[in-house]
């Protein structure tokens, strides 16, 4: 669905000529349930964030200001909508009104406005729109540097009644269109993908053009990708045994496509599916080119470069391919073993930093106590950045990464170590060689004071140790130990000298242990994070941080920064990412949300929506669980016109006073059902000892002018009874129109 904020960004961005907003504008002020106020509002944020050209902003302006005294000053009376009249959006494929014969209804638009026509910018073909009068584009699944990917509705399998009629839809950027060799580049894409019938391999149907739209469709995979895993707040790894499960698949995709004599080029976890029957299927062979083998003829295997056409992942493409080298099966080898070591590990092997970068840098992965040391030598040799000394094949690297085995413990040097002794060996034989000194050999005595001190192996046993060396060769490297010895003494009279010397002298370890980073040297560089509600538990050098931020947030740079403290040794996060029109809101509460998160019972809101999604006509139903102590409960609801809808206290339920620890559901009886506008919206619920409003405000109003009376009488309230009495707590939900699928059911049912 499209809004006012939405067609400007789309203006600004060129998706929208001049004169398509101002028919998007009058379209949205046609609505029975527009609201200038809110429309002017939206307008004069829009334009504070990116100043819209003068005329253009004057001539939307006076189209609202015109429109005020008619419909668009219009309020909903019926209470059962979510939305009433903060609803501002209607469906750009809905078709704008008719103009008389052979008049232009661009040319009347602007000539109304009183300003000049824009040039005319191409269209980019999205959601609602339909391809060659058969493909419904419904729903944005993926988008790159050269296409945009949709699930579409085949209605062809819809008239045959078939149970699945979604295909995915790839259709050409408007940039990647400007390219000579686009069209080549997606025509010989199917070409070679549809040579590609492999179990993991999605398949590719056809490949076909709607006027100037280039398009390719496939088969439509229901589930997640690997990258949403792989980015998942708090993810430290998979478990081995799924790690190489999906390993395997993945890497049998890749020999077959190999074999077949094509590199996929642009490997990434965004380009592995799991479905939700369990399949690992490798996607996207999207700038897939022959490469070159000995007996091979295909004069097209060096028709395009990927790199030039813009297409390339750099965080996962080799060095040759980013400096435009011909790609090689061994670019892709390159690719999965990122891709491996970060399902073991949890993190990028590079930091997400591109290969030429870490290699002119002079970067090593870094060995993670998660890989054997067999698995390290295997993921090592396949992120060499120089392709000759890369594993040869993909067969090769699962091969030996299958025989690396788990990862094991540590060592420990307790039960008699050969080291020690050989250590032990030493020393006797060094006191031996002293002349007439008569001393008893001390090899005993000094193997059984280390073992006495638990000391940890840290360098590779010696060649006298070589069988059971190779036992260990997977045992993770202990922390090192280092010993201090005594300063000297003045030398006392020989007799006493060799007395002392007979005596057994106590080998006395030193563990060296740096510094553990603290709370109060974490806390400057947090609050300084705008739009956030956070906390931070520091324990044993791991910092850990949860709460809500800002999609623009740059988390990797905010990781990098904690992880530069001394003595911090591991950064762990677990957020939530917010919308930038939240920040208001996020921030206001932030204090009273941290308060909370502080305190064991915590006081709490939920959504029953399944990873908080909602569709049109859904219920909107949340679970609120009230602090341990009597309070006001004020429950809101910000959608994102930017108004709010005051669900509790509301003309529908007055009474918001709850015990402690006490449960409530609001929403089950249907009282709020989800409908346009759709996208990330927020509930928010904040505890306080005292009524928050001394009266019942209206149902909907302004976000800002709402916000900016909580805040005063949050600081009233918190001056008369203890900050720490007010709490608060958050939920993001995501809202989507219903699938048009379902929509043509119930058309069809409501005709019968």
């Amino acid at each position: 669905m499209a809004s006012l904020a939405h067609a400007l960004r789309s203006f600004r961005s060129g998706a929208l000529s001049g004169d398509e907003l101002f028919a998007e504008v009058d379209r949205i002020l046609e609505g029975d349930r527009a609201n200038a106020k809110w429309l002017l509002e939206t307008l004069d944020e829009e334009n504070t964030k990116v100043p819209l050209p003068p005329d253009i902003h004057q001539a939307v302006r006076s189209r609202i200001e015109q429109a005020a005294g008619g419909s668009a000053g219009f309020v909903d009376p019926d209470l059962s909508r979510t939305r009433l009249a903060t609803s501002l959006f209607v469906s750009p494929s809905q078709p704008p009104a008719a103009e008389p014969a052979g008049t232009d209804a661009r040319a009347v638009v602007a000539a109304g406005a009183g300003v000049a026509r824009m040039p005319e910018v191409e269209r980019i073909k999205g959601t609602g729109d339909v391809l060659n009068g058969r493909f419904v584009l419904e729903e944005c699944i993926g988008s790159g540097g050269m296409s945009t990917v949709y699930k579409a509705l085949d209605r062809r399998k819809l008239e045959a009644d078939d149970r699945n009629p979604y295909v995915a839809v790839k259709v050409l950027n408007v940039e990647f269109r400007a390219h000579p060799d686009s069209l080549i580049a997606l025509q010989r894409e199917a070409k070679k993908s549809q040579s590609l019938a492999h179990p993991n391999i999605v398949r590719v149907y056809d490949f076909d053009r709607d006027g100037s739209t280039v398009y390719m469709t496939m088969e439509y995979l229901s589930g997640k990708s690997l990258a949403q895993i792989l980015r998942a707040p708090g993810f430290k790894g998979l478990a081995h045994e799924e790690a190489v499960r999906i390993l395997e698949s993945i890497a049998k995709a890749l020999a077959f496509a190999h074999d077949n004599g094509i590199v996929h080029a642009d490997f990434k976890p965004a380009n592995v599916i799991m479905t939700e029957t369990g399949q690992i299927k490798v996607i996207d062979f999207g700038i897939a080119r022959a490469f070159q083998k000995p007996d091979d003829t295909d004069m097209e295997a060096t028709r395009f470069d990927p790199g030039s056409l813009g297409a390339l992942t750099p965080t996962y493409a080799s060095p040759e391919m980013l400096e435009h080298r011909e790609p090689d099966p061994r670019d892709d080898i390159y690719a999965l073993a990122c891709i491996t070591y970060e399902m073991f590990t949890g993190r990028h092997p590079f930091g997400r930093m591109q290969a030429t970068e870490a290699r002119d840098a002079g970067l090593e992965p870094e060995r993670r106590k998660t890989l054997t040391r067999r698995q390290w030598k295997v993921l090592k040799s396949a992120l060499a950045f120089d392709r000759d000394k890369r594993t040869p094949s993909v067969r090769r690297f699962l091969q030996d990464i299958r025989s690396g085995g788990r990862p094991s413990r540590p060592v420990s040097l307790v039960a008699g170590s050969i080291a020690v002794l050989v250590l032990a060996g030493g020393a006797a034989a060094y006191y031996y060689v002293k002349p007439n000194l008569g001393l008893p050999p001390i090899s005993g005595v000094l193997s059984e004071t280390v073992e006495q001190a638990s000391l940890q192996v840290h360098e590779p046993p010696p060649a006298a140790a070589a069988g059971q060396a190779e036992q260990e060769a997977d045992a993770d490297p202990p922390p090192v130990i280092s010993a201090v010895a005594p300063e000297s003494e003045p030398e006392p009279p020989e007799v006493e000298r060799l007395a002392k010397a007979a005596e057994p002298q106590a080998v006395a370890p030193i563990v060296s242990r740096p510094p553990e980073v603290s709370l109060a040297s974490v806390m400057p560089i947090i609050e300084k994070i705008p739009c956030a509600a956070l906390h931070v538990a520091v324990e044993d050098g791991v910092v850990d941080v949860h709460g809500y931020v800002s999609r623009q947030l740059d988390v990797k740079r905010l990781e990098k920064d904690l992880a530069a403290l001394p003595g911090t040794r591991k950064v762990s996060f677990s957020l939530t990412q917010v919308a930038p029109d939240k920040c208001a809101i996020i921030e206001l509460y932030a204090p009273y949300w941290t308060t909370n998160a502080k305190t064991e019972q915590r006081a709490s809101i939920e959504t029953r929506a399944k990873a908080g999604e909602l569709a049109e006509g859904d219920p909107l139903v949340v679970d609120v669980t009230t602090p341990p102590y009597d309070s006001y409960v004020n429950v809101d609801y910000y959608s994102l016109d930017g108004g709010v809808v005051h669900m509790l206290p509301s003309p529908r339920a007055e009474n918001n006073q709850a015990p402690g620890n006490y449960s409530a559901t609001l929403g089950d009886l249907g009282q709020w059902i989800i409908s346009e506008p759709f996208g990330d919206e927020l509930v928010a619920v904040v505890f306080t000892p005292e009524r928050l409003f001394d009266g019942l405000r209206d149902e909907h109003e302004s976000g800002p002018e709402y916000l900016a009376a909580v805040r005063e009488r949050l600081e009233r309230i918190a001056d008369a009874s203890g900050k720490d009495k007010i709490i608060a707590d958050f939920v993001v939900i995501t809202t989507k129109p219903k699938p048009l699928l379902e929509r043509l059911r119930e058309k069809v049912r409501a005709e019968r």
